[in-house]
């Protein structure tokens, strides 16, 4: 039975990412009648930031060489360790059960949510492989920050997740899915560009419903 684990990290309740990340989701539940899905909302249910207890479970865990995640709670000691381990467990728990993790994240000043990236560092531990799971980003940017634009440098959302899930996860199979442009429905400067946001979300859609994951 395939799981589908579901990520959303928009502090907006109705919002593009969350929009793409529902019709993925859809598409993935009618393809998997049968298959397990799990919907966190990390902005509605906030992770709390890693702190000092979590950096000795992390420095035990290199220090004994653990790689197996599942093994990762034999290092975990004290009291201390113990608060911080329940607030890890769940979170691991679901990520590695999943054969499908999808991520709604619009792009925050030019990167990810804070949300999003307490999740990543609650869930993240060294020498950690994720490998033959796939990871589908919805993604949703104010702007355009797609190749050849004049802010394609500034794109630390995409560039980031990607070198993150290769480099932490050893996962290069993930998509991408992004709604350019939606500040033209509020931005006066961008007004002009209301039929350019109007494309960019319908592709977006039609590539969340065609996934086939």
């Amino acid at each position: 039975m395939s799981t589908l684990l579901h990520l959303d990290s928009s502090a907006r309740r109705p919002s593009f990412s969350r929009e793409l990340s529902a019709c993925v989701a859809d598409a993935w539940r009618a393809a998997h009648p049968a298959g397990e899905y799990v919907h966190r909302d990390l902005a509605a249910d906030p992770v709390p930031p890693i702190g000092h207890a979590w950096t000795e479970i992390c420095d035990a865990v290199l220090a004994a060489g653990i790689a197996d995640p599942r093994r990762y709670g034999d290092v975990v000691r004290t009291p201390e360790q113990r608060a911080a381990w329940a607030v890890v467990e769940p979170l691991l728990a679901e990520l590695l059960a999943a054969d499908v993790v999808l991520i709604g994240a619009p792009m925050y000043n030019f990167s990810v949510p804070a949300a999003l990236k307490a999740w990543i560092d609650q869930v993240t531990f060294p020498r950690m492989s994720l490998r033959g799971r796939a990871f589908v980003v919805a993604g949703a940017r104010g702007g355009t920050y797609a190749p050849g634009t004049p802010r394609a440098p500034f794109d630390h959302h995409e560039r980031y997740l990607r070198d993150f899930f290769a480099g932490h996860f050893d996962v290069v199979d993930v998509r991408f899915l992004h709604a350019e442009l939606t500040n033209a429905l509020v931005d006066p400067r961008l007004a002009a560009r209301e039929g350019e946001r109007v494309a960019s979300r319908a592709a977006a859609l039609r590539a969340a419903a065609e996934a086939v994951l």
